[in-house]
């Protein structure tokens, strides 16, 4: 099969454990750029933190930013397509927050807010003071989220981290029965909450209809269960090895993990090599 799209997850995919790209995965993707094929990032990360990436690969497509909450076009800096949460969504949410005492940050239209740290705030933030200033993305302490929502105009997700399950599942109850809220585990302990219906795949495949891409031309990979409606919508989903059984279990092929060469293999077995 000939595939025109290749869509990328970052963290635990496209991203090693020390948040680099590999040369090898580098050269493929420029390979498969070179033939034609067009690549696509598809991340939970809000733009600013996805930058880094989009312009060291060179990028020309726009990105799926925040589990699909907006379609980013960093060349004229706009959202092209976005479901934001709403500001009565993100108060009640916050209440929620407030009465669950579990860990929070706010995606606003252009940078990323947070109160207190966490260790995968710490990581990020450590992580972008090693960036140029002009990749490094804009994260902001604040003193009050319930100061900050008020002067915000675009509110596009609230991102939130808990080691205790059983807390973390009594707070996701208790946005979905009462908010109806889009709730997405993208990482270990780490949720992501957004606008009812926003999805990675929802907003890929509004794009590639736009685009005149059907799914099946779509090789899509990533590791964890945000990614998992994308690889079972793409043409060929691929789940990374180091990824959760579950997220495995619903791809048509499973590569090595983020720290191996995986995803150059893969590009070389189903796009580069000629079937």
């Amino acid at each position: 099969m000939k595939y025109r799209l290749i869509a990328l997850d970052l963290d635990g995919t496209l991203l090693d454990s020390h948040l680099q790209i590999r040369r090898a995965t580098v050269d493929a993707l420029n390979r498969v750029r070179s033939q034609g094929v067009q690549v696509m990032i598809v991340t939970g990360r809000h733009h600013v933190a996805a930058y880094p990436y989009w312009h060291q690969l060179g990028l020309e497509l726009p990105g799926i930013c925040c589990n699909g909450a907006y379609l980013y076009d960093y060349r004229t800096r706009q959202a092209l397509a976005s479901d934001p949460l709403t500001l009565d969504e993100a108060r009640s949410l916050l209440q929620l927050v407030r009465k669950h005492k579990i860990f929070t940050m706010v995606y606003d239209q252009d940078f990323m807010a947070y109160e207190n740290k966490d260790p995968h705030l710490r990581r990020l933030l450590a992580w972008s003071a090693t960036l140029p200033v002009e990749v490094r993305p804009r994260i902001d302490q604040v003193d009050s989220f319930e100061r900050l929502l008020e002067e915000l105009t675009t509110i596009w997700k609230f991102t939130s981290a808990c080691d205790n399950e059983p807390a973390m599942q009594a707070f996701i109850a208790d946005i979905e029965q009462n908010l109806g809220l889009s709730c997405e585990w993208s990482g270990n302990g780490r949720l992501d909450i957004t606008h009812a219906g926003n999805s990675k795949a929802n907003r890929l495949a509004q794009w590639i209809a736009e685009q005149g891409i059907a799914y099946h031309e779509v090789l899509a990979i990533g590791d964890q269960q945000n990614d998992m409606d994308m690889l079972r919508a793409a043409g060929m989903g691929v789940a990374m090895g180091n990824s959760l059984a579950e997220v495995q279990s619903c791809a048509n092929w499973v590569t090595g993990s983020n720290d191996s060469d995986g995803i150059a293999d893969v590009l070389q077995q189903f796009v580069l090599t000629p079937g």
